[in-house]
């Protein structure tokens, strides 16, 4: 396996979403469509221009490799991995003019993700994991990832997307686990994950994601010393219940309060 190849490859996708998107970003008359019937599960042309721009890096440089992406599904690959895509991680932040909002990009085997980039083109922040690496690049310049490892959960920062978090029986989860933290913070999305490896935030929980929501996280945040798994403490690279955590101590005083609720 070429992993410098795999590694220019996913740098430069990261570079040609950032120029698909940022033309869309506080954009007069963005509109977005609604991909759900009964709810609000918002795309807009943003979307679609990102992750046809990360494929066509793809077919030029990894043309053999499959694909998985929000907008346009799956392409069968020849090499044994497949690229897992969000285009845009927060859709309804980019649709607020909020800048938490994220390119997701992951490289998968057999066994799960092996390299991501987690990149928020606004800022100029990029993070990335996998291969050996575990860095940020942001506008002062590069420097390591690092989770913050073992904290009380009593000293613990939490963050979810949705104040929801799911169906009631989770949402009653996530509020269990609340009640023991320090301080719990919602929304920025995938933001939250990177924070995580960048040592700012010991949890994130959510439920009801997709193998593309946290695929890259899980690569990136492993690859900074944490841990990500499904609340029953198993793999979570198809999405469903998620729990990340920066220490060994807070995920798993976080697992035993979240275990009474499956």
């Amino acid at each position: 396996m070429d992993t410098a190849q795999i590694v220019k490859t996913a740098h430069e996708m990261a570079d040609a979403a950032r120029k698909a998107a940022l033309p869309f970003f506080r954009s007069d008359g963005l509109i977005a469509e609604n991909k759900d019937g009964t709810g609000f599960d918002p795309v807009t042309e943003a979307d679609k221009a990102v992750e046809r721009a990360m494929r066509d890096v793809l077919a030029e440089h990894r043309p053999h490799d499959g694909i998985y992406g929000e907008e346009y599904g799956r392409k069968t690959g020849k090499s044994g991995l497949t690229w897992v895509l969000d285009p845009i991680d927060g859709t309804r932040a980019f649709l607020a003019g909020v800048p938490c909002w994220g390119v997701l990009i992951a490289v998968s085997d057999e066994t799960g993700p092996i390299y991501g980039i987690i990149d928020q083109p606004y800022i100029g922040e990029r993070f990335e994991g996998g291969f050996g690496i575990s860095k940020m690049i942001e506008p002062r310049g590069a420097r390591k990832l690092a989770c913050r490892g073992d904290r009380a959960l009593e000293e613990s920062i939490l963050f979810t997307t949705f104040p929801e978090v799911g169906n009631q029986i989770e949402r009653e989860a996530f509020l269990a686990v609340s009640e023991h933290v320090k301080m719990t913070r919602y929304g920025i999305d995938c933001y939250a994950y990177a924070l995580v490896a960048s040592g700012q935030v010991d949890l994130v929980i959510e439920a009801g994601l997709n193998s593309y929501d946290i695929q890259a996280p899980i690569a990136v945040i492993q690859a900074a010393g944490g841990f990500v798994t499904d609340w029953a403490g198993d793999s979570a690279c198809q999405g469903g219940q998620v729990i990340a955590a920066t220490g060994k101590r807070q995920h798993e005083a976080s697992l035993e309060i979240l275990s009474r609720f499956l």
